[in-house]
This record gives C-alpha cells, sequence and structure tokens, in this order.
C-alpha cells in the first residue's frame, strides 16, 4: 500500500502528537455539495451511489477536492447491514429509508442469522476503490452502526420519533431483542473486519440511537454489545494500529463506561462540554467532537469563534479529532463547511507547538 502523506488523523486518535488538531466531518460526502447531487443523479437512486464502487468512490473524494481535510470516509449506509439480512431496504421519496419486512413477530426474529459477506461484496469493492484512488493523501474510515442502532431500524421498519416496537420489545420480550443485538454484533464484527482488510485505516461504530435509552437499558442493550464488537476487531493492519471510534449520539453522561470498552477514542455531541470530557477520561481515549452542527450556518466570523471556543475549551495536546456533534445538514453552504475546516487547522497551532 502507498505510504500515508498525511497521519495526523490516526496519530491523534492515539494520543500521538501531532502539529495541529486534525478534522473531518461526519456526512462530509454528501447532500450539501452540489457536485454530490450531480453524481447522486447519474447513480439514479442512493443505493445505486451505495452498490456501485465507481460512484461510491468518487463522492467519498468529493470533499477532499475541495477542503484539505484530514480523513476520507467511506461512501457507505449503516442499513446495508440489515439489506443484507434480507429485510427489503427502499429509499421512499421523502420519508428516508423503510424495510418491506421490518422484525415484529418471533418466527421470523428466530430465523435471523449473520449474512454471508458476499453480499456485502460491494461495499468491500468500494474500500479497496476508495483506497487505491487516495493515493496515501489521507486515511480512510469505515464504519458501521452499532447492533442497537440497527435493530432500531430493523424493528421499526425504518426512522422513528419515540422507538415503541423496539422498546416495547426490550421491555417486554427482552430475550428477543438480544438475538437481535447478538447477530448485529456478530456481523458487524465481519463487516468492520472486511473492511479493515479491504484497506480502512480506521473504523466507527456510529450509536445513533443508544442516547434514547436508559441508563439501565444503554448498558445492556447497546454498550455490552459494542464491547464485543471492538474486542473482536482487527486491531493492526499494513503495520500499523487501526484505531477504533465509538460513537453514542446523547451519551456524553455515560462517557466513563463508554471509554472503558476498549476503543481509541469516544465521538461526543455538542451537548458535552469538552474540556470536563477530557478531565473525565484522564487520558485513557481520544475524543472527537463535537461543534454543533447547526452552528455552520452562522456566518465564518461565527463559525471561527465557535472553533476557538472549542479548541480552548480542550486544552493543549494531542488526543483530539475535530469533527461535528452530528452529521452536516444539506442545506448548508459548502464554504462555511471550507470556514470550519481552515479555522481549525489555524487555531489548533498553538495548542500543539512544543516548548
Amino acid at each position: 500500500m502507498t505510504q500515508l502523506k498525511n497521519d495526523t488523523f490516526l496519530r491523534a486518535l492515539l494520543g500521538q502528537p501531532v502539529e495541529y488538531t486534525p478534522i473531518w466531518m461526519m456526512r462530509q460526502a454528501g447532500r450539501y455539495l452540489p457536485e454530490y447531487r450531480a453524481t447522486r443523479s447519474r447513480a439514479g437512486s442512493f443505493m445505486g451511489l451505495c452498490t456501485s464502487p465507481d460512484y461510491a468512490t468518487e463522492v467519498t473524494l468529493q470533499p477532499l477536492e475541495r477542503f484539505p481535510l484530514d480523513a476520507a470516509i467511506l461512501f457507505s449506509d449503516i442499513l446495508t447491514v440489515p439489506d443484507a439480512m434480507g429485510l427489503g431496504l427502499y429509499f421512499a421519496e421523502g420519508e428516508g429509508p423503510k424495510f418491506e419486512r421490518p422484525l415484529r413477530d418471533e418466527a421470523a426474529i428466530r430465523a435471523l442469522t449473520v449474512p454471508a459477506l458476499d453480499k456485502l461484496g460491494y461495499v468491500f469493492d468500494a474500500v479497496s476503490s476508495i483506497r487505491k484512488a487516495l493515493d496515501g493523501r489521507v486515511p480512510l474510515i469505515g464504519f458501521s452502526g452499532s447492533p442497537f442502532t440497527l435493530a432500531c431500524y430493523m424493528i421499526e421498519g425504518g426512522g422513528s420519533d419515540d422507538f415503541r416496537h423496539v422498546k416495547a420489545m426490550l421491555y417486554s420480550r427482552p430475550e428477543l431483542l438480544h438475538h437481535i443485538l447478538d447477530v448485529n454484533a456478530r456481523t458487524v464484527i465481519d463487516y468492520l473486519n472486511a473492511q479493515i482488510d479491504a484497506g480502512a485505516q480506521a473504523v466507527q461504530i456510529f450509536d445513533t440511537w443508544g442516547g434514547a435509552l436508559t441508563q439501565a437499558a444503554y448498558r445492556e442493550f447497546s454498550l455490552a454489545y459494542m464491547r464485543q464488537i471492538v474486542a473482536g476487531l482487527k486491531r493492526e493492519a499494513d503495520g500499523r494500529r487501526v484505531p477504533v471510534i465509538v460513537f453514542t449520539k446523547g451519551g456524553g453522561q455515560w462517557l466513563e463506561e463508554i471509554a472503558a470498552i476498549g476503543a481509541d477514542c469516544v465521538g461526543l455531541d455538542w451537548t458535552t462540554d469538552l474540556g470536563a470530557a477530557r478531565a473525565r477520561v484522564g487520558g485513557k481515549v481520544a475524543l472527537q467532537g463535537n461543534f454543533d452542527p447547526n452552528a455552520l450556518f452562522a456566518e465564518p466570523a461565527a463559525i471561527e469563534r465557535e472553533v476557538a471556543r472549542i479548541l480552548a475549551s480542550y486544552g493543549a495536546g494531542s488526543g483530539h479529532v475535530f469533527n461535528l456533534g452530528h452529521g452536516i445538514s444539506q442545506h448548508v453552504k459548502p464554504e462555511h463547511a471550507g470556514a470550519l475546516v481552515e479555522a481549525v487547522h489555524r487555531l489548533s497551532r498553538p495548542y500543539h507547538a512544543q516548548g
């Protein structure tokens, strides 16, 4: 494999010295970019983008052509995994992802098994294609949804405001939910390891809906399965460590417990104070975050002030990867994203100067 020209992101994840704070943005390849919308139009559909390694490579690289980001992230979707399990993923116009066969009855749940990896071969082909196209420019991040977040979509049949079906199962038939989560965890281990084999240099677990749980339920139905995944992942490739990032949206109150599951980095949303979080984890893990995505609707001068505040909150030294507290909105002006990246790179250097 080509030698990495910029490994700042990987070094920061491992708490090693860096010259500046690296940055990437969740959903950085996406609808806020006109070039993405043009490619998606050519692909014909969102799944047309995801299932074509050529298109996935094209849109993964688009934000890197605009902004000096420190990492690329595989263009895919967390729901490729339950789609491979035969639940019938489709995208309804204006409604987001849906499943034709949500898991609502015991027979369907008991029949759920880990799918053959070849059903996800297009994802691994995309990883290989992107890694080759990057030519060592920056590292490539692979990813998956967490077992609980995947289960939410699989049981609800799509997005949800209240998760009534999954929570009814959690409280009334927890053994059924545990079966789904166990299958999901074993699948995610295989899925992420295959991404690492194909060329992913770091991986992130997106626990988007873990924050909707009670503390007891979070430990039992989300955190335990992410711990299982982290324990099952390959942690070295190409002669260097493959860092693991765990991100639970709304999970700041469980920071210490998340930091103890063996990941290298914990992602934070904008509701958690970064400096306080650093004190709480005590250098045990790196931290990723946590700019409010909606602050990108403000003018560049305001974006810069917020960047300065977050960097000052974290303070001097390594172990911080700058990111949004969730995905970038499709309505953000690309030049505002550019202002964010420029401000992070410029304003963070004094925090890494060797005295």
